[in-house]
């Protein structure tokens, strides 16, 4: 048995400790491939969700949630991670975040969230990183748990749904946030939702296949154009999915202050240069459409490897890079060297 299977293994049944046995419905298979082709487990993967148990008792009770969501647990994710050579995936909740009833529920969702997932972390042998949770948009609860999670439970960085009602990142409301969130030098991690003003627009399509890649160029309009962007530089942005159809409008980002004077204060570097600084993930945007297109607008460095997990797996993510023709050092930037400069703990 080699090395990373014993870790594994060991990391397996300590799940019992973790409460997270319970999750697991029968036994699961613990001889999987270590790594896609035979490799050394060296992927780090931004985009993978999780359900910590608090966060599928709450979906349940109010009869919301998708099976993915609702059947997680981290054996699955494991096995998943090792069929395709993850070594660590950084853990975040997904759509629709812990802003399922008022402020106080938030608060207390999010908390137990993060307690759970900080367990998970330590008791992983290195398997997991963590995006936290926050109760957005209730700005005084966000702060609190900005400072928990970094300072008491040592996140990696924090995780945003790109907005809040039709509230989106940039809006004045959350300036306290965000420049909180630039004092500290954080990584913010993105995933798109469905805002109130968009849902269910057509027939049969979920909001999920337009409105999520639309909602995350909505949200990166809005830190650009509010200022935000300009104002909080510290601030570390990963968008998911290949910035969504940002990739298409960069065009009509960047004439937009050229055709609103006003605007111009609020990108005193020009909308491409705060473009260019963002970190975009390739979770389900791993085809020749959306990589074309991304690395016209940013470089390699810019780009880093996700995979949606449980919607989608880390082996269709790993067959669409390795397709696309990247050079040996350009595909080990994206799927590992890259986190590591903003990650840099995931280095041990």
């Amino acid at each position: 048995m080699n090395a990373h299977e014993s870790s594994r293994r060991t990391f397996l049944t300590g799940l019992a400790v973790l409460g997270a046995a319970a999750l697991v419905p029968g036994r699961e298979s613990a001889a999987q491939a270590p790594a896609a082709g035979g490799a050394t487990p060296h992927r780090i993967d931004v985009h993978h969700h999780l359900s910590p148990p608090p966060y599928i008792a709450e979906l349940t009770a109010r009869k919301m949630g998708t099976r993915p969501t609702l059947d997680w647990t981290p054996a699955k994710s494991i096995d998943d991670m090792d069929k395709a050579g993850v070594a660590t995936s950084v853990t975040s909740i997904t759509t629709p975040g812990v802003r399922l009833a008022d402020d106080a529920t938030a608060r207390r969702l999010a908390r137990e969230c993060n307690e759970y997932t900080a367990k998970l972390v330590r008791d992983s042998a290195g398997r997991f990183g963590m995006f936290a949770v926050v109760p957005m948009p209730d700005v005084e609860g966000t702060l609190r748990e900005i400072a928990y999670a970094l300072d008491v439970l040592k996140a990696d960085g924090i995780g945003m749904i790109t907005s809040f009602g039709d509230k989106w990142l940039g809006d004045p409301a959350f300036v306290p946030v965000m420049d909180e969130l630039h004092r500290r030098k954080a990584v913010v991690y993105t995933h798109p939702t469905a805002a109130n003003c968009c849902r269910n627009l057509v027939p049969d399509v979920p909001d999920a296949v337009i409105e999520y890649g639309t909602d995350t160029t909505r949200t990166i309009a809005s830190l650009l154009f509010s200022g935000t962007a300009a104002r909080c530089p510290d601030i570390r942005f990963i968008f998911s999915h290949a910035g969504g159809t940002l990739p298409f409008l960069t065009e009509r980002f960047t004439r937009l202050p050229l055709a609103n004077k006003s605007l111009e204060a609020k990108v005193p570097n020009g909308a491409l240069y705060e473009l260019k600084r963002f970190y975009y993930d390739v979770a389900q945007a791993a085809h020749p459409t959306a990589l074309a297109s991304l690395l016209k607008l940013v470089p390699v460095s810019q780009v880093l490897f996700g995979t949606d997990y449980p919607f989608r797996t880390s082996a269709d993510h790993v067959k669409g890079l390795a397709e696309y023709g990247f050079s040996a050092s350009d595909l080990r930037a994206i799927d590992r060297d890259n986190a590591l400069r903003l990650l840099p703990r995931l280095k041990a």
